[in-house]
């Protein structure tokens, strides 16, 4: 085969650890609390509003920016659930969170410009930046409370920093930025002059009581902020791929522009019927709800079985720690042998972090799966590691 000049980037990458993992689940018969998915279908109401509008109205390209409908109930579920005034202008359809990022990245990095990320990271952020020309900076957050220090920010800073990237909820721990630890963000963002591309997929699956605090609201940054949201994760329909970002009217403008060369546009039957799940808040309550519950089997029925669960206020996912729950392998091990011995799948923490120092004994678990199913994985992990 002729010697191809492919960018390294890529030529060099390895398959995703998600990928990975459900690759390994599906050849062996695993059950897979790795990628975060549900096992059951999206709300039937979203399903028949998609077949209503697949049958009744335009399957052609619509508008690039999104339907006015979907861009509407982005605004009004926001303003309803997180006391937002936003409108139309602001939102941009994306064919999912992950080309939502891919194109704000490319929206706001230039060649040279550094980027924080903190760390563990979902492992789509630091590719792009580098595709983008940028340079990622990584910021490391500690176990078990992950919190946002304000030195090992400062000291990861300097003339070249554009821009940083928020998870939060963070995704793969499920810890939730505090009140304070936004504000903080906030004002470095401001001193410094960085935009924030916050990815907040999970704030509708938060379990600690508290309302989403998006960094968009914080004083200052309501220019600089640019807002990632998925119907995905709202609604539990990861296939359908629908995201958005929102933004200052001018940066969602240019925001629209770098998406218009990347999927151009999302396919509209699911954007109308994402855009009537929203205006319904019975549907997310219904799921919170249903998420909730499942949520308990996994983390006391792990919790019961003698596993360290480390806290969890949001997500589809909890993590153990190993060496607590009486386990000496380090998490790769752990998520290797777990799945070809145990038959079941979950992600290590560090596939998920860049750099030394990380922790290398946390493994991620999905629990937005049926009960039985979780129970049945809770047994087999419980008498595989008694043979360990």
């Amino acid at each position: 085969m002729t010697d191809l000049r492919l960018n390294p980037i890529y030529a060099e990458m390895p398959v995703t650890v998600f990928e990975h993992m459900s690759g390994l689940a599906r050849s062996l018969g695993a059950i897979n609390l790795g990628q975060g998915f549900p096992d059951t279908p999206p709300p039937a109401a979203l399903t028949t509003a998609a077949m209503r509008a697949m049958e009744t109205r335009s399957q052609q390209y619509p508008p690039s920016m999104g339907v006015p409908e979907l861009r509407d109930a982005v605004a009004g579920f926001y303003a309803r659930t997180q006391g937002l005034a936003l409108a139309r202008e602001q939102i941009v359809v994306t064919s999912g969170a992950t080309e939502a990022i891919a194109a704000a990245i490319l929206a706001v990095v230039g060649a040279g410009d550094e980027v924080l990320l903190f760390s563990p990271a979902y492992d789509a952020y630091a590719p792009l930046v580098r595709r983008a020309g940028g340079v990622p900076v990584f910021v490391p957050l500690s176990p078990p409370g992950w919190h946002y220090d304000e030195a090992a920010i400062r000291a990861a800073i300097s003339p070249r920093t554009r821009a940083l990237i928020l998870n939060d909820p963070l995704n793969p721990t499920g810890s939730v930025a505090s009140g304070e630890e936004l504000a903080l963000l906030a004002r470095i963002a401001c001193e410094h002059d960085l935009v924030a591309i916050c990815d907040e997929v999970w704030e509708a699956v938060r379990f600690d009581g508290r309302a989403h605090q998006s960094l968009l609201a914080e004083p200052g940054m309501a220019q600089r902020t640019i807002k990632i949201g998925s119907a995905g994760k709202i609604f539990g329909a990861t296939g359908w791929k629908v995201g958005w970002m929102v933004g200052d009217a001018a940066l969602a403008a240019v925001l629209g522009k770098a998406h218009q060369f990347l999927t151009f546009t999302t396919p509209p039957m699911l954007q109308w019927a994402a855009a009537e799940g929203l205006a319904d808040p019975a549907i997310t309550g219904a799921l919170h709800a249903e998420w909730s519950a499942s949520r308990a089997v996994l983390i006391e029925g792990l919790k019961r079985a003698g596993f360290a669960v480390l806290a969890s206020k949001a997500t589809w996912f909890a993590c153990i720690d190993l060496p607590a729950s009486g386990i000496a392998l380090d998490d790769r091990t752990f998520s290797e042998r777990a799945v070809r011995e145990a038959g079941v799948a979950s992600i290590p923490l560090s596939a998920l972090w860049e750099g030394e120092g990380g922790p290398t004994t946390i493994v991620r678990l999905c629990h937005c799966k049926p009960p039985a199913m979780l129970e049945d994985a809770i047994a087999r992990l419980s008498r595989w590691r008694e043979s360990l």
